[in-house]
């Protein structure tokens, strides 16, 4: 069973930084793409960062030049750094993974999507 499980949250001032991780387990083999999302109260989710099998990442606007998506593959493991961190950064952070279609007939969890239980993000000013 897919798993993913999300750390490095807590609470910081405006302008520090953390880390968040996001260790994923529960297959092998199959080709996947990791995401993370964000939600703070009273709002709908929303995407924040991702990175393709090849590395490729993309950023919201909102966090573009302060936040960096890396990925250790030999961990299965997906990381934010977060610099510059404002108020309006705190959220519950998620991270997801989706498992390509066109990966190959034998990955029963091609087309999949998982997601995190979240790790929470709390900015004062």
């Amino acid at each position: 069973q897919v798993q993913l499980v999300e750390s490095g949250g807590g609470s910081v001032q405006a302008g520090g930084s953390l880390r968040l991780s996001c260790a994923a387990s529960g297959y092998s083999g199959c080709k996947a793409d990791m995401s993370w999302y964000r939600q703070a109260p009273g709002k709908e989710r929303g995407y924040v960062s991702g990175i393709d099998i090849y590395g490729s990442t993309t950023y919201a606007e909102s966090v573009k030049g302060r936040f960096t998506i890396s990925q250790d593959n030999a961990k299965n493991t997906v990381y934010l750094q977060m610099n510059s961190l404002q108020p309006e950064d705190k959220a519950m952070y998620y991270c997801t993974i989706y498992f390509r279609r066109n990966n190959p007939s034998w990955c029963a969890l091609r087309g999949s999507t998982y997601w995190g239980q979240g790790t929470q993000v709390t900015v004062s000013s």
